[in-house]
């Protein structure tokens, strides 16, 4: 890969598939600010590996580590749900050291992050033959304690970047589809979302590759 190269999803499955380590599963972060585009892309990567690489690949979802509603209510963090401190950090560690150092054959199960009920759900995904996990999330690079430590159980880390511009409508809408009001959504945005952002877009200096999806095709804009 090479500074300021427009590349698509092909090529980026191909880089991945060349990295992979010789008998374990390859491990590839792929972090950003809220609304980046991160789910997209890596949905668009596992199947770019699995059906044109015929590398077997799946995501493996932060958010899933989200803490259930309940818990959040009761430590009156509901309104902050996205934050650092809203999440299961050692039980996010906890299955990156699995899905790193399980065998192939070895079943590491891994849970989503429900929009429907707004809730995880336990041991919804399955990994076990498969040669590339794509773990994505906000935080994969966080220098906080818990979080410093999730950059250890990553081959690589990717962080796509995009400007205010772009999230900001982007969680504007998820937001209110979610059923929030219009003025609960503005507070949500300015208050949580954006400083969230301004947080992770620090981090975006530890990464191995900066992009930045434009178009439909990703600029490399820093290699490590």
């Amino acid at each position: 890969m090479i500074e300021g190269q427009h590349v698509c999803v092909a090529d980026l499955a191909a880089w991945s598939a060349s990295r992979i380590p010789s008998g374990r599963r390859f491990v590839l972060g792929i972090a950003g600010p809220p609304a980046a585009g991160k789910s997209t892309l890596s949905a668009n990567l596992a199947v770019a590996l699995s059906v044109g690489c015929r590398v077997p690949a799946q995501i493996a979802p932060m958010d899933g580590f989200h803490r259930t509603n309940a818990e959040l209510s009761a430590a009156g963090a509901l309104d902050r749900k996205g934050e650092p401190d809203t999440f299961d950090v050692a039980g996010f560690l906890a299955h990156l050291k699995s899905l790193r150092e399980s065998a192939f054959g070895e079943v590491v199960h891994w849970p989503i992050f429900d929009r429907g009920i707004d809730d995880p759900t336990p041991d919804a995904l399955r990994f076990s033959d498969e040669k590339v996990a794509i773990v994505e999330g906000n935080y994969l690079l966080l220098e906080k304690p818990g979080w410093r430590e999730v950059a250890g159980y990553l081959d690589e880390v990717w962080y796509l970047d995009a400007a205010d511009q772009v999230i900001v409508p982007r969680l504007t809408e998820r937001h209110l589809r979610g059923g929030k009001s219009a003025a609960r959504v503005r507070a949500k945005v300015a208050d949580s979302d954006m400083p969230n952002a301004r947080l992770i877009a620090a981090t975006s200096v530890r990464a191995d590759l900066v992009l930045r999806e434009i178009d439909g095709r990703y600029r490399i804009e820093t290699v490590r």
